[in-house]
Order: structure tokens, then C-alpha cells, then sequence
């Protein structure tokens, strides 16, 4: 618990400061997790005995979140060009003598719209509006639901939420982080509202509170599913107690997607 600790107050000294400053040094902080996530990703599935096209996988995640970021017009056609190319050279592999080259096509092309398209959203939470603010409500929330789940379901949790996929996740854990992240979302409501630029009113904080917390749990688990496939515990050993960089943004990804929707939905229409 101490190394994690010190892991999370670390990885905290870079992190705001970049998202209060925005710019290039938010862009590459979130390329570092996103690309590495895209490495241990593609690392996944080859120790599974799947070939995934790395240059493909882990550059082209880079060159999507570069466009969406500094580029946005060109960012679709980046995309689909990238995966008709991923096409292209698994077609090459498999005239090559590899069998599996439609499933190592697939496998390439999930990382590029999983971490590259989707992973993204996290660029452009912060390229909104007043983006800082909103980084820092929506992001927050997501990590003290964690937070409270794994501190209440290491110590309460005896029902599983998914024995199989996620046997250390318990029911116990799940509901204690969406009371957290419903309550934490009406404090941030109210805080930013009364010290900074945001109009959010708190039943409205709250209510996003319960969404983000709510489904931000799918994001996890969705990683989970490609570890168990894997066979691994963690995606890496990046960070000291926290695994890899995939683990750190798994339910964050989810976040960024639903906090840009419901944000351009309800506050900026």
C-alpha cells in the first residue's frame, strides 16, 4: 500500500502541473501513457502467440492522438488509412506463411481505434472549453472511485462483481466507489462552480458523479479481458504497485469518452 502510495503521489506531481499548463506538455504526457499502453497492448498479445504489427500498433496510436490534438481534419483519414495499411502488411504475413494473419490484423486494428481513436478522448477533454477544469473534475472522480473501491473491497468485499474475469473486484467494492464518485462529483460541482469558471449546478455534478463511477468500471474490466487472454496479472511493471501504463488508464479512457459527450451534451450546447 505504501509503494502505491508513493507511485500515485509521483505520477500526480506530473500530471497537474500538465494539465494546468495544457499545451505540448499535456499532449505528451498523455501520449506517454497512451503509447505505452498501445506497447504493453500489442506485448499482450504476442506473449499469446498473436503478431500484431508493433510499428503499426504502438506508431500509428501516436500518429492518431498527434492528429487529434494538432491536426483534428486530417484525423479520420489518418485513422481509416492506418487500418487499410494494417490490411495490407498482415496481408503480406500471411502470404508470408503466417496462418493467423487475419486474427493478428484484428488484434492490430482493435489497438489502433481502442488506444489511438478512443485513448484521444483524453486529448480532447482538455482541448474543450475552460478543458483544465473539466480534466479535473472528470478525471478526479474516476480515480477516487477507484480508490475507495479497492480500499473497501480489500477490506469488506465477499461478493464478486466477476470471479472470472476480475476475481479481486467485489460488489461491495463497486457500489462503495459510485457512492464516492456521486458525492465527488457534486463537491467538484460546487467548488468549481463557486471558485472557478464551471456553471455546473450540484444535482448536475452529482449525476455525472454517478455516471462516470458507475461505467468507468467497464473500462477496467475491459483491460482485464485482454490480460486473462494473455495470461497476465498486470500489463506491465511500469509503475511500482500499479502495474502498467494500460492499467493506469484503463477506466480513464471511458471517462474521457463520456465526459466530452455529456459535457458538449449539457454545458456547452
Amino acid at each position: 500500500m505504501a509503494r502505491r502510495t508513493v507511485t500515485a503521489l509521483l505520477l500526480l506531481a506530473l500530471v497537474v502541473p500538465a494539465v494546468l499548463f495544457g499545451g505540448i506538455f499535456y499532449f505528451l504526457i498523455i501520449a506517454f501513457f497512451v503509447v505505452m499502453a498501445a506497447w504493453e497492448y500489442a506485448q499482450g498479445f504476442r506473449a499469446a502467440c498473436y503478431e500484431p504489427s508493433l510499428p503499426l500498433t504502438v506508431g500509428g496510436t501516436l500518429a492518431i492522438l498527434a492528429a487529434r490534438a494538432f491536426w483534428s481534419e486530417w484525423s479520420e483519414l489518418l485513422l481509416v488509412g492506418l487500418v487499410l495499411l494494417a490490411m495490407t502488411v498482415h496481408l503480406i504475413e500471411y502470404e508470408r506463411g503466417r496462418d493467423q494473419a487475419a486474427l493478428d490484423f484484428l488484434v492490430t486494428a482493435v489497438g489502433l481505434v481502442y488506444l489511438g481513436w478512443i485513448g484521444a478522448y483524453m486529448v480532447d477533454l482538455r482541448a474543450l472549453p475552460d478543458g483544465g477544469w473539466w480534466v479535473m473534475f472528470v478525471l478526479p472522480i474516476v480515480w477516487l472511485a477507484d480508490s475507495s473501491a479497492y480500499s473497501i473491497g480489500a477490506r469488506y468485499g465477499k461478493h464478486k462483481m466477476f470471479p472470472r474475469l476480475s476475481p479481486g473486484k467485489s460488489w461491495e467494492g463497486y457500489w462503495a466507489g459510485v457512492f464516492s464518485g456521486t458525492l465527488y462529483g457534486g463537491f467538484f460541482a460546487y467548488a468549481y462552480s463557486a471558485f472557478g469558471p464551471l456553471h455546473v449546478g450540484i444535482w448536475q455534478g452529482v449525476l455525472l458523479g454517478f455516471v462516470l463511477s458507475t461505467l468507468t468500471t467497464l473500462g477496467d474490466l475491459s483491460e482485464s479481458l485482454f490480460k486473462r487472454f494473455a495470461g497476465e496479472k498486470d500489463s506491465g511493471n511500469l509503475f511500482p504497485g500499479h502495474g502498467g501504463a494500460f492499467d493506469r488508464i484503463d477506466s480513464l479512457i471511458w471517462a474521457a469518452v463520456i465526459g466530452v459527450y455529456w459535457i458538449r451534451i449539457f454545458f456547452l450546447h
